[in-house]
C-alpha cells in the first residue's frame, strides 16, 4: 500500500459533467504539511455554552400555580362574547378537569342517566339497601380463600389405584327427543316419566376392567354426552346422565380410588348446574337482560314455571344420594322462586345425609354440600357448622365392625382409609374457619378432647384454622398430639401439620425451644426416611426462624444420619432441595451459614448432577443478591469456588448456551465480589486459579481479563502513577495474565477488544514493550475477522463492528510511540496494510471510510502538542518535537490514502445506482477537510468545494445535515484566524433533489 507517486501528475478525476481539479501531487503533500495548527483548549473554550442568569421570581415548580381557563358558553348568541374566568386554588389543579366544565365525561353520563330516571320510592330504597346487604354478603368470600380448584389437582394425583374399576355407561332411547308441538300436556307428563324410569329397565350398560385413566376418559365422555344432550334439547337425557353419574359416589368397591372418583363426578355435576341456572336467567333476560343481583320479583311466570319443574324432577328420584347431588347441584336456582329458599334447602339437605350409612361416602357428599354453599351463600355458615357437626357424630362408625369388614376385604390398612377423610374434613373445616373468630378454634379443641383426641379430627383442624390460632395454642396442641392413638393416625403427620402452622405465625418465645424439643423427639424415632424427610423438611423453617445456626446445624446432622444409609436421598431431593432452600431464605451471611459443620455434608448427599447443579445455582444466587460487601474470607472462597467448580464441570458439548450463559453469570457475580484489599498479588493468584477452574466459559475468563486490567489500574492508583520496582513487576505480571489468557477466547471480537483494552492498561502503567505487544497482536489477527458473526442466534455482517473496532484503535494510536527498531508510524502503516489486504464485503465503503477515519488521526499526529496523551508516556510529539523527516512520512501517508480514496469516488461515478453511496463518502472526506486542513490554500480549498458539491450532484444528501454544516462554517468565520472560509462558503450552495 505504501506506494509512492513521484511525478507531477494531475489527480483529475472526471465524474460526469463535474470535474475534481483537486491538485497535483505536491499539493497533495502538502494537504497535511497544511493542515491549521489547533489550539485544542481555545477550541475548547469556544464550544461551551454560555452561563446566563434565570429569574424565576417566585415560580416554584411545586407551588400551586393560577390557571385562567376561557371557553365560550355553549348556548349563546352568534356574535356574544366568550366569557373568560379565572380562578387560583391552594390545591394543585387538575390539568385534564381545565379543558371540561368542571365535570368529567363518565360524570356527565351518570348524571344525565340519573335525570332519564323516575325518583325512587321508599320501597324501592329499601330494596336497593337489601339487594347491597346481599352483595355484601355474597362477597363474603375474598380471595384469601383457597378455591376447590386448586385443590382438585391435588387430590386427582395423591389418590390413585392400580385396581381393575367399572362403570355403568348410559345408553339412550329415542324417547328422549322432543315430542311434537301437537301433543297433549299429559303425554308429556306420562312419556317424561317413562323416560326416567328407563334407568329401572336396562338402559345402561357396565364396562369392567377399566384402569384409572380408562375410568376418568369414560367420566369425560358422560360430561360431553351431557352438553350435547342439552346443546340438542334433550334435558330428560342429560337429568338420567348426572342421577346416573350421581349414583357412583355409593360404589367404594375400590376405596383409595374414592376421593378421585368424587372429583371426577363432581365436575360433570358442577356443569348441570351452571347449564339449568343459566337456562332459567336467560329466560328471564327477555327483552331486558337480568341483573346479576336480581331479586325474586324480577323473574317472570314462565322461568319460575320451568324452575320448579326441576325440582319436582328431582323429587322423584328414587334413591336418596342421587337426589341429595343433584338438588345441590341446582341449589343457586333456588335464587329464581324466592328469598329464603337456599337458607331452607342447605339445612334440609344436610339433614338428609344423615341417611347415608357409609361414613366415608356421608364425609364426602357433605362436603359437596359446603362447597355448593360456600359459593351460593357464604353467609349461612350455621348450616356449615351443622354439616360439621353431624360428621363428629359418625366418627364412631369409623371404627365399626362393618367398616373393618370392608378394609379386610380390600386390603386397606387403617391409617391409609383414614387418609381417605383428609380431603373432605379439610375442606369442611376450610368453609367453617373462614374469617371465623378465635373462639372457634377454642370450641373445636374440646370437641376433639371429648371425642379422645381424634388424630383424623386434630389434623384437620390444626390445617384449617388461621396459622396465628394455632401458633398461639401450640403448646396445647402438642398435648393433644401427645394422647393420640398412634395406630390410626401417625403422630409425625400431626406434628407436620402443626409445623405449616408454625412456619407462617410465631408461636409464644418463651415456648418455642420446648416446641422445637417436643416435635424433634417425635420426628427422629420416625424409621421411614420419606415419612422422616417429609416431616423434618417443614420443621426446617421453624427452626431457621427463630434458632442459630447451632440448632440448624443439629437438624442438618439428623438429617444426614437418617437419609444416609441405603442412599435413601435418592428418592428424596425435592424434600432435600426445599430443606436448602429455607436455610438460604433466613442464612444470608455466608460466613455464619458454611461455618456449619454439615452444611457441606448436607450438598453432598446430592449426588444426582443435574439436581446438584440446581442446588448450586440457587444458592449462588442468593449469594450474588444478599452478599453487599466485598469479601476475603476463606471460608466463603472455599466453598464458592467449590460451589462454581460444580457448577463448571457440568457444562459439557450437549449443555445449551443458555445454560452455559447462565452459569457464567453466576461465577462472574461471585468472582465480582472477591477482593483481598491491598493484597493485589493474593488476588492476582486467586484469578490465576480461577482461570485453570472456570476455563470451559468464556465470559468467565473475559471478567478474569477485566479484573486483572482492573488490578494493574488500582495498583497505578494506589501508587500515583509512580511505580516502584516491585509494583512494575507486578502490573507486567498482570500484562502476562492477559496477554496469555486472551488468545484462549473463541470470540474474535472479544479477542480484540481485550487486546486493545490491555495495551491501554500497559500503557497507563508505563509498560510499554506490553503495551505494542497487544496492539501487534490485535492487528495480526484483524485478518481472522469473518464475514459474519452470530448476534442473538441471527447472522449478521461483521463490518459494522470491524469498522467501531478500528476507529477506537486509531484513537488509541495517536499516544503510542514508535518502536524504535520498527521505523516511523510502525503501528499505523500495519494497520492501514491489514485494512488493504482484508477481504471486505462486495460493494462496500467500509474500507474507504477506515481510511477517512485515518486522516483525522495524521492531522492530529502532525500537532506540535497532541489532544490528549498518558502522564509519564512520551508520545511522538516529545520523541519527535516536530521533526521534518516525521511529518514527511505522515504526508506520504495522507497522499496514499486520499488517492485511495478519490479513485474510489472515481469508480462510484461510473454507476448511476452508487451515486448515494459516492455523495456520502465525499461529504465525509469533505468534513474531515473542513475540521483538519488548511483551507487557506486555494487549491485545497477548492478540493473541498468539489466535494461539496459532488456530495449535492444527485440530491442525495441530507438536507438538514447540509444546512447545519452552513451554519457552523459561517460561525467560524466569525474567528479571528478563520476569516478565509467567507469566501468558500459564498461557493458552497444547496441543490433540491429535484
Amino acid at each position: 500500500m505504501m506506494q509512492k507517486n513521484g511525478c507531477s501528475a494531475v489527480f483529475c478525476i472526471c465524474l460526469g459533467s463535474l470535474s475534481l481539479l483537486a491538485a497535483d501531487t505536491w499539493t497533495l503533500q502538502r494537504l497535511y504539511r497544511r493542515s491549521h495548527g489547533r489550539n485544542y483548549d481555545t477550541e475548547l473554550q469556544r464550544c461551551r455554552l454560555e452561563a446566563a442568569l434565570v429569574d424565576f421570581g417566585d415560580y416554584h415548580p411545586l407551588k400551586p400555580i393560577m390557571v385562567t381557563d376561557t371557553k365560550t358558553r355553549r348556548g349563546t348568541r352568534k356574535g356574544s362574547t366568550s366569557s373568560s374566568s379565572s380562578s387560583s386554588s391552594s390545591a394543585p389543579p387538575d390539568p385534564l378537569s381545565s379543558m371540561l366544565d368542571g365535570t368529567d365525561p363518565l360524570s356527565m353520563f351518570a348524571a344525565a342517566s340519573a335525570s332519564e330516571t323516575p325518583p325512587m320510592s321508599h320501597s324501592s330504597s329499601t330494596g336497593d339497601l337489601g339487594r347491597r346487604k346481599r352483595e355484601k354478603e355474597e362477597e363474603a368470600v375474598g380471595p384469601d380463600f383457597e378455591p376447590w380448584s386448586l385443590k382438585r389437582g391435588e387430590i386427582l394425583a395423591r389418590f390413585t389405584t392400580t385396581e381393575k374399576l367399572s362403570i355403568n355407561l348410559f345408553i339412550g332411547s329415542d324417547r328422549g327427543k322432543a315430542t311434537s308441538q301437537g301433543s297433549a300436556v299429559s303425554e308429556k307428563v306420562r312419556t317424561r316419566l317413562e323416560e326416567l324410569d328407563d334407568l329401572e329397565e336396562g338402559s345402561q350398560r357396565e364396562l369392567l376392567n377399566l384402569s384409572q385413566q380408562d375410568y376418568a376418559n369414560r367420566i369425560e365422555e358422560l360430561n360431553q354426552s351431557l352438553k350435547e344432550a342439552w346443546s340438542s334439547d334433550q334435558k330428560v337425557k342429560a337429568l338420567k346422565i348426572v342421577i346416573q353419574c350421581s349414583k357412583l359416589l355409593s360404589d367404594n368397591s375400590v376405596i383409595q380410588f374414592y376421593p378421585s372418583k368424587f372429583v371426577l363426578i363432581t365436575d360433570i355435576l358442577d356443569t348441570f348446574g351452571r347449564l339449568v341456572y343459566d337456562r332459567i336467567w336467560t329466560m328471564c333476560s327477555d327483552p331486558r337482560p337480568l341483573p346479576d343481583n336480581f331479586t325474586v320479583e324480577d323473574v317472570n311466570d314462565t322461568a319460575k314455571e320451568t324452575c320448579l319443574n326441576w325440582f319436582y324432577k328431582i323429587a322423584s328420584i328414587r334413591e336418596l344420594l342421587p337426589r341429595l347431588y343433584v338438588e345441590a347441584a341446582i341449589l343457586k336456582c333456588n335464587r329464581f322462586l324466592n328469598k329464603s329458599g337456599i337458607q331452607e334447602t342447605l339445612p334440609r339437605l344436610s339433614a338428609m345425609v344423615r341417611g347415608i350409612g357409609d361414613p366415608l361416602v356421608a364425609a364426602y357428599a357433605r362436603a359437596y354440600l359446603c362447597r355448593v354453599g360456600m359459593e351460593v351463600a357464604p353467609h349461612l355458615k350455621d348450616s356449615l357448622n351443622r354439616n360439621f357437626f353431624d360428621l363428629l357424630g359418625t366418627f364412631r362408625q369409623i371404627s365399626s365392625e362393618n367398616v373393618r369388614a370392608q378394609l379386610v376385604l380390600q386390603r386397606v390398612e387403617m391409617p391409609e382409609y383414614l387418609t381417605l377423610y383428609s380431603p373432605a374434613i379439610s375442606w369442611i373445616l376450610q368453609c367453617i374457619a373462614y374469617r371465623a373468630p378465635e373462639s372457634l378454634l377454642t370450641e373445636m379443641m374440646e370437641r376433639c378432647k371429648k371425642l379422645g383426641n381424634n388424630a383424623l379430627l386434630l389434623n384437620s383442624v390444626m390445617r384449617a384454622f388461621r396459622p396465628e390460632f394455632v401458633a398461639a395454642r401450640a403448646t396445647d396442641f402438642i398435648g393433644m398430639i401427645k394422647d393420640c392413638d398412634e395406630a390410626g393416625f401417625p403422630k409425625h403427620l400431626l406434628f407436620g401439620s402443626l409445623g405449616r402452622s408454625l412456619a407462617s405465625a410465631d408461636p409464644p418465645e418463651s415456648e418455642r425451644l420446648t416446641i422445637l424439643n417436643e416435635a424433634w423427639k417425635v420426628i427422629t424415632k420416625v424409621r421411614s426416611p420419606q415419612d422422616y424427610i417429609n416431616c423434618a423438611e417443614i420443621w426446617v423453617e421453624f427452626t431457621c426462624r427463630h434458632f442459630t445456626k447451632r440448632e440448624v446445624n443439629t437438624i442438618l446432622a439428623d438429617i444426614i444420619k437418617h437419609m444416609t444409609p441405603d442412599r435413601a436421598f435418592e428418592d428424596a431431593y425435592p424434600q432435600l432441595q426445599s430443606v436448602i432452600r429455607k436455610i438460604l431464605t433466613y442464612f444470608h451471611d455466608f460466613s455464619v451459614l458454611f461455618s456449619m459443620e454439615r452444611f457441606l455434608p448436607f450438598l453432598d448427599m446430592f449426588q444426582k448432577d443435574s439436581v446438584r447443579v440446581e442446588v448450586c445455582k440457587s444458592i449462588m444466587e442468593v449469594f450474588i443478591k444478599h452478599q453487599v460487601e466485598l469479601t476475603r474470607d476463606p471460608v466463603i472462597l472455599n466453598a464458592m469456588l467449590h460451589i462454581c467448580k460444580t457448577m463448571h464441570d457440568s457444562v459439557n458439548a450437549l449443555t445449551l448456551e443458555d445454560e452455559k450463559r447462565s452459569l457464567a453469570l453466576l461465577i462472574i457475580g461471585f468472582i465480582r465480589m472477591v477482593s483481598f484489599g491491598r493484597d493485589f498479588e493474593q488476588q492476582l493468584s486467586f484469578c490465576v486459579e480461577a482461570r485453570a477452574t472456570f476455563c470451559n466459559l468464556e465470559p468467565v475468563l473475559v471478567q478474569l481479563i477485566h479484573t486483572v486490567n482492573q488490578l494493574a489500574m488500582e495498583t497505578r492508583r494506589v501508587m500515583r502513577g509512580n511505580h516502584s520496582r516491585k509494583t512494575a513487576a507486578f502490573v507486567r505480571a498482570c500484562a502476562a495474565y492477559s496477554f496469555i489468557t486472551i488468545p484462549s477466547l473463541s470470540s474474535i471480537f472479544s479477542r480484540l477488544s481485550l487486546y486493545l483494552l490491555s495495551g491501554q492498561v500497559a500503557l497507563a502503567n508505563q509498560c510499554l514493550s506490553q503495551a505494542d505487544a497487544f496492539l501487534k497482536a490485535a492487528v495480526s489477527i484483524l485478518p481472522e475477522v469473518p464475514r459474519s458473526i452470530s448476534v442473538e442466534g441471527k447472522l449478521r455482517s461483521s463490518e459494522s463492528f470491524l469498522v467501531d473496532f478500528i476507529n477506537s484503535f486509531l484513537a488509541t494510536l495517536l499516544v503510542i510511540p514508535d518502536h524504535p527498531e520498527h521505523g516511523v508510524l510502525y503501528l499505523v502503516r500495519g494497520l492501514l496494510n491489514m485494512v488493504q489486504d482484508y477481504t471486505w464485503e462486495d460493494n462496500s465503503d467500509a474500507k474507504v471510510r477506515v481510511y477517512i477515519s485515518a486522516l483525522p488521526l495524521l492531522a492530529a499526529m502532525s500537532q506540535e502538542t497532541y489532544l490528549y496523551s498518558i502522564p509519564k508516556v512520551d508520545s511522538n510529539d516529545t520523541l519527535y518535537g516536530g521533526d521534518p523527516k516525521f511529518l514527511s512520512e505522515i504526508n506520504k501517508l495522507c497522499e496514499t490514502l486520499i488517492g485511495q480514496i478519490l479513485d474510489h469516488l472515481k469508480t462510484l461515478g461510473r454507476d448511476e445506482q452508487s451515486t448515494r453511496r459516492q455523495g456520502a463518502l465525499a461529504f465525509s472526506l469533505f468534513g474531515v477537510l473542513l475540521a483538519h486542513g488548511d483551507l487557506r490554500n486555494n487549491k485545497l480549498s477548492q478540493l473541498a468545494v468539489n466535494l461539496w458539491n459532488l456530495s449535492h450532484k444527485h440530491g442525495c444528501c441530507e438536507t438538514r445535515t447540509s444546512v447545519r454544516t452552513l451554519e457552523f462554517i459561517k460561525h467560524q468565520t466569525q474567528q479571528p484566524d478563520m476569516t478565509h472560509l467567507s469566501d468558500m462558503v459564498q461557493r458552497l450552495t444547496l441543490q433540491s433533489r429535484t
